[in-house]
C-alpha cells in the first residue's frame, strides 16, 4: 500500500517563446494515504486540472516533487513511469471523449488488459467481470461508446481504469458531464467500489455539496493555491478562509431557514487571470473581508498536513 505524497509543486506554462508565463499550481502541498478520499474544491480556471493533470505525468512539473511510496515518479520514464501508471489511474470528466470510438467496450476493456500481460484466453472473460463490477450487462461487450449513454460511458471509463488493478484513482469531475439523474448513480458506484476494493481517491469537483458527502478530508483551491484544508466536517463545519465561506453559501439549500441563517457571503467578480493574478493575497479583489495590507502581504504556504489550516491572516 502507497501514499501519494505532493510537495510544493509548481505548474507553468510558456516559456522561451510565450510572453507571459502562467502558473497553474503554485507551491502546492498534500498527500493522499491509502485507502483515503480527499477533494479539491474551487472554480473553474482554479488550476484543479492542472494538478490532477501533473500528478498523473500528463503535464510536466516546473517544480517540486511527487512521491509515490517510496519512488519519486515525478519526472518519471520508461519502466517506473509504467509501473506508477499502473497504479495510479485517471477517470477524466467527459467519458465520450476518454474512449475509443472505433473499439467496442469489450475490445477497450481487452486492450487495458493486454497492457498488463493479461493471458489472452482469460481477457474476454475478465472484461466481463469488470463489466458486472460497475453495474453493466455482458451485453455491453459488443457496443461501441455511441451506442451507450453518459452514465454507461462513464461506467465503461471506470473499469477500463480498474483493468490494471490500481491502488489510487484521479478522479477529474467525474460526474459534472452527466445527467442529474445519473449523476448518484455513479457516486455511489465510485464509493462503493473505494470501499470493496480498498483505493485512495483525489475526487476533483467544483461542487462542494458532492464532495463534503464522500471525502474524509478537503482542499479549497483558488487561482492555483491551496487557501484552506483540512478534515471535511471541519472545513464544512468551521470554514475559515472567506474563499470557501462564499462557496459553502452557494450551496443550495431546500430549508429556507437554513439558507437566511448563512447569511449569504455572495462571490463578487470574475476570478482573476492566473497570467497576472494579484499581489498579496490572491483572492483579496472579491475578499467581503479584505483589509489594505491583503494586497501587499502573501498568506503562508499551507504545508499540506492533515491538520485544518487556512491561508488567510484576516479571520
Amino acid at each position: 500500500m502507497s501514499t501519494l505524497t505532493v510537495t510544493d509543486l509548481v505548474v507553468e506554462f510558456g516559456g522561451a517563446r510565450s510572453r507571459k508565463t502562467v502558473r497553474a499550481v503554485d507551491h502546492v502541498s498534500f498527500s493522499v494515504r491509502p485507502g483515503e478520499v480527499v477533494g479539491l474544491v474551487g472554480e473553474s480556471g482554479c488550476g484543479k486540472s492542472s494538478l490532477a493533470r501533473s500528478i498523473i505525468g500528463l503535464e510536466r512539473a516546473t517544480s517540486g516533487s511527487i512521491v509515490w511510496g517510496d519512488t519519486d515518479v515525478t519526472n518519471a520514464r520508461g519502466r517506473t513511469l509504467r509501473r506508477y501508471r499502473r497504479e495510479v489511474q485517471y477517470v477524466f470528466q467527459d467519458p465520450y471523449a476518454s474512449l475509443s470510438p472505433r473499439l467496442t467496450v469489450g475490445q477497450t476493456l481487452e486492450e487495458a488488459l493486454s497492457v498488463v500481460g493479461h493471458p489472452r484466453r482469460t481477457r474476454a472473460a475478465r472484461a466481463s467481470e469488470l463489466l458486472h463490477l460497475v453495474g453493466l450487462p455482458k451485453s455491453a461487450l459488443q457496443r461501441g461508446p455511441s451506442a451507450l449513454s453518459g452514465g454507461q460511458r462513464q461506467r465503461v471509463a471506470i473499469a477500463r481504469a480498474l483493468a490494471v488493478e490500481p491502488r489510487f484513482l484521479i478522479c477529474d469531475e467525474p460526474v459534472s458531464a452527466l445527467d442529474v439523474s445519473v449523476r448518484a448513480q455513479v457516486m455511489n458506484l465510485l464509493m462503493d467500489l473505494q470501499e470493496e476494493l480498498n483505493l485512495g481517491y483525489l475526487f476533483i469537483a467544483h461542487d462542494l455539496g458532492l464532495v463534503r458527502r464522500v471525502a474524509h478530508r478537503t482542499m479549497v483551491m483558488y487561482l492555483g493555491r491551496i487557501v484552506e484544508s483540512g478534515p471535511s466536517h471541519e472545513v464544512y463545519g468551521q470554514a475559515s478562509h472567506p474563499y470557501t465561506e462564499c462557496l459553502l453559501d452557494a450551496i443550495p439549500s431546500v430549508d429556507p431557514r437554513e439558507q437566511r441563517s448563512r447569511g449569504f457571503t455572495v462571490l463578487q467578480g470574475e476570478l482573476p487571470s492566473p497570467a497576472s493574478p494579484p499581489p498579496g493575497c490572491r483572492f483579496h479583489t472579491r475578499c467581503p473581508h479584505a483589509q489594505p495590507q491583503c494586497s501587499e502581504r502573501v498568506p503562508e504556504v499551507l504545508t499540506g498536513e492533515p491538520v485544518h489550516q487556512s491561508a488567510c491572516y484576516v479571520r
